[in-house]
């Protein structure tokens, strides 16, 4: 089930749900807005010859106000809040409709677990063929939550929880990987 608006006040109202900072705005009727942060990753091209599940890849980082991605580009960007989720909700990712309309995809893999904690990564992706510039601060995407149908039994923990700024990929560390059990 969707949660709706004043059931999302409520929870944030009694701190069961926690999005910082939060201002007048970014409730939806069954969504939050959140806000575009001051940090972003780059794959650094320079340094690599092709990216590999099994190494960290090379980013450059960049803290800035504005930021232009170019056409056909893709760039890792920070979301300004903060939010941690009871191990009973879940949240799914999902670009403002008015930014969609000019080409950017927005996404974060699309979820967030029950327990997560920290600043979310999103996955920036210009699809159109001119620069889109963006402004650290603005409305960006939409968190929609839906309740599960108990606690889950083992809420996330993962090598992302707590990121405060962008976070790259971080693949290499998967089981499989470590294990070598991936062929």
């Amino acid at each position: 089930m969707i949660l709706s608006d004043k059931t999302l006040k409520e929870m944030i109202d009694k701190d069961v749900l926690q999005i910082e900072p939060l201002t007048e705005g970014q409730l939806q009727p069954a969504s939050v807005d959140l806000r575009l942060g001051k940090n972003f990753l780059k794959i650094d091209e320079n340094m690599m010859e092709a990216m590999s599940l099994k190494e960290k890849p090379d980013y450059t980082e960049m803290n800035r106000s504005e930021i232009v991605i170019p056409p056909h580009s893709f760039l890792l960007a920070s979301t300004r809040e903060k939010i941690s989720l009871p191990d009973d909700l879940t949240a799914f990712v999902e670009g403002r409709s008015s930014i969609g309309r000019m080409g950017l995809f927005i996404q974060n893999a699309g979820w967030v677990d029950p327990g997560f904690s920290g600043q979310l990564t999103l996955e920036l992706f210009n699809a159109n063929r001119l620069p889109i510039k963006l402004y650290a601060g603005r409305r960006i995407c939409q968190l929609v939550f839906s309740r599960m149908d108990q606690k889950a039994e083992s809420p996330y923990c993962g090598k992302y929880q707590n990121q405060q700024r962008a976070v790259g990929s971080l693949a290499c560390q998967d089981s499989e990987i470590a294990s070598g059990s991936a062929d």
